[in-house]
């Protein structure tokens, strides 16, 4: 067996140029709570079945390696448990009914103290909020500790140490990563009662499996259901325009109080209102492939809003910007040129590689970041083979060859951010430019926009227990809307008006939400997940009759979060948002929708309610 895990140093390299090159950031928060050495069980959550490990591995604190579970079956050849061992896997024999021979392979590497990672989840699975935690992590963390006893071991016991891996986009080329690690959770408190009785050890067991569970879900984010989940992202993507505005030690935070905020019924008037214009414009821009931030960042004036009958300034303006943009991409691009050129193949065959799970969010960003790969060992190699073979084989030429291959890669990597920025504002001009010269009478109807309307949701994951789905620190779970499948993409020029509409009309939704938050004053509260209430607010225990019940017997206790309104709002600001406010004066630098007709009058059914308008606040000026 190889004790320095060769392979796995190996498969660790290669695996963390792939993360580099498709995302932009892996932030890693909490990596003082990793031991640099003794025995530790890394327990991570699971929402993508090749990345997930590849993250983790690579950007594990202190460069230690991670040793994963592998079925015992397939150490039978000698050849392959060599291959296994060295790349990092322990066997584990699922069949026997002994702890002690099932997890020998784990106290072996423990007791070597090496790490051990783990994925309690059971599986890997694309859900609103984290559904399941098992026991095997607190078993084996347990079992290590009474097998250590009993072999005399000295030396530091095991720590469990959790691990949220969250995705800002988890399909998304050029995306961030966080993985953020709790504090490590010590045998101590378990040891005695596990030591007991056969009921003890049990109960010992789910205590340490509710202390897991409890750690990740506090560092990750947990909707009760989808429509929820896509609403508070919305809103996120309206109150911080400009993409990674939101430091990323901040991202799990922010986005789990607005899930909070919008998980809290009837916490404004137009509750029901907000959340149904957030979400229609949340799947218009699922169905049409644009961001919230690249029609930010487009600037469009105020004359292209529905209550200025200017139709042709505001058309070739949109033009101009299209034109200001190209000419933008067409100056960066000889410097850019060579390395698009050559890693040109990777996007066509990556883009179509993901449309191959296009219903399957946890499946794209790994299809991608393996079909790149692939791809790249491939041309990287053959470029360097064609480089030296022009410089005439000399050893020189292959430094020469060398050097330029590995500059190629890294200005891809260095550039592409800003140049793929710029792309997608081109490719967003083209569309509203489409979308505003257009005829009128090519929009979609109103039957025919009712299919976008509602976002897609993922099909349940069949590997996942329902009954045991955690529910630790979320509000009730509402009844999810059917799955979506076989609507195909619409056309640019008949849907980028209802996409302008329908962000004006949640712009203004969300303002006369935060408004209406804040004229209710210091006395409301709204629903906060535990681990929030905690920090900034205060959790009560509450008496629940169990359903159909009318004995006080069969009353539980029940722990619920809340946060006063005015500090959510204060917390929302202090980490950048811009809250829109409604005003009666138009303010240059925001508009609202573009649905000028080829009058330039527009139809009252479009014109919204009211002659409001809307203006930035920045985050250090009181709301009015």
């Amino acid at each position: 067996m190889s004790d320095t895990k060769t392979l796995h140093r190996v498969i660790r390299r290669l695996a963390g140029w792939s993360v580099w090159s498709f995302f932009t950031e892996v932030r890693v928060v909490g990596a003082e709570n990793v031991p640099k050495d003794g025995p530790i069980i890394v327990t991570a959550t699971h929402h993508n079945m090749i990345l997930d490990p590849a993250i983790l591995s690579s950007y594990f604190p202190h460069r230690r390696v991670l040793n994963y579970w592998s079925k015992a079956s397939l150490f039978t050849n000698p050849v392959l448990a060599y291959i296994l061992h060295s790349s990092g896997n322990i066997p584990v024999d699922r069949k026997s009914k002994d702890r002690q021979v099932l997890l020998q392979g784990t106290f072996d590497t423990l007791a070597r103290g090496e790490a051990v990672a783990l994925f309690p989840e059971g599986t890997s699975y694309t859900e609103p909020r984290i559904m399941q935690v098992k026991d095997g992590a607190a078993w084996a963390a347990l079992e290590y500790t009474k097998w250590a006893d009993e072999h005399g071991l000295d030396g530091p016991g095991v720590k469990v140490i959790p691990a949220a891996i969250v995705y800002t986009n988890k399909s998304k080329y050029r995306s961030d990563v966080i993985m953020e690690f709790g504090q490590p959770i010590s045998m101590s408190e378990y040891k005695e009662e596990f030591l007991g009785v056969e009921s003890t050890r049990r109960t010992a067991v789910k205590r340490l499996t509710r202390a897991i569970e409890g750690q990740l879900v506090e560092t990750t984010i947990n909707a009760p259901d989808w429509e929820t989940l896509y609403i508070a992202r919305m809103a996120r993507d309206l109150l911080w325009e400009k993409e990674r505005s939101i430091d990323l030690n901040d991202f799990v935070a922010v986005s789990q109080t607005l899930v909070d905020l919008f998980s809290t019924k009837d916490v404004t008037a137009d509750y029901n209102s907000v959340r149904r214009h957030l979400l229609e414009y949340y799947s218009l821009l699922q169905s049409t492939h644009l961001t919230n931030s690249v029609l930010a960042s487009l600037h469009l004036p105020a004359t292209l809003s529905p209550t200025r009958p200017t139709p042709l300034p505001s058309r070739l303006f949109t033009l101009s910007i299209l034109i200001r943009d190209t000419l933008a991409v067409l100056i960066r691009l000889p410097i850019f040129f060579l390395p698009l050129l050559l890693h040109l193949p990777v996007y066509i065959i990556g883009r179509r590689a993901a449309r191959l799970s296009e219903h399957e969010e946890e499946t794209q960003a790994q299809n991608k970041v393996v079909v790149s790969l692939l791809l790249l060992l491939l041309i990287y190699p053959a470029t360097f083979w064609i480089l030296w073979a022009v410089l005439s084989y000399s050893s020189t030429g292959a430094l020469v060859a060398a050097l330029a291959v590995w500059a190629f890669a890294y200005y891809h990597t260095r550039l592409v951010n800003d140049n793929y920025v710029h792309l997608k504002r081109v490719v967003a001009a083209w569309q509203v430019l489409v979308g505003v010269w257009a005829p009128k009478r090519w929009d979609l109807s109103l039957a025919a926009l009712a299919q976008y309307k509602t976002p897609h949701i993922p099909a349940e994951s069949p590997w996942i227990e329902r009954k045991r789905s955690s529910t630790l620190s979320l509000p009730a779970q509402a009844t999810e809307p059917p799955v979506n499948f076989g609507r195909t993409r619409p056309a640019w020029g008949r849907i980028m008006r209802h996409v302008l509409r329908a962000r004006g009309e949640a712009v203004r939704a969300i303002a006369s939400f935060f408004a209406q938050l804040v004229t209710q004053g210091d006395g409301k509260e709204v629903v906060a997940s535990l681990h929030l209430a905690r920090r900034f607010g205060w959790v009560e225990e509450v008496e629940t009759a169990s359903e159909g019940s009318e004995s006080s017997a069969d009353e539980k206790i029940e722990t619920k979060g809340y946060r006063r309104i005015s500090e959510v709002i204060a917390f929302l600001k202090s980490k950048g948002a811009k809250i829109p406010v409604l005003e009666q004066e138009e303010i240059e630098g925001h508009w609202d929708v573009a649905l000028s007709s080829e009058e330039g009058t527009p139809t009252p059914s479009d014109s919204g309610d009211g002659d409001e308008s809307l203006v930035w606040v920045p985050s250090n000026v009181e709301m009015e």
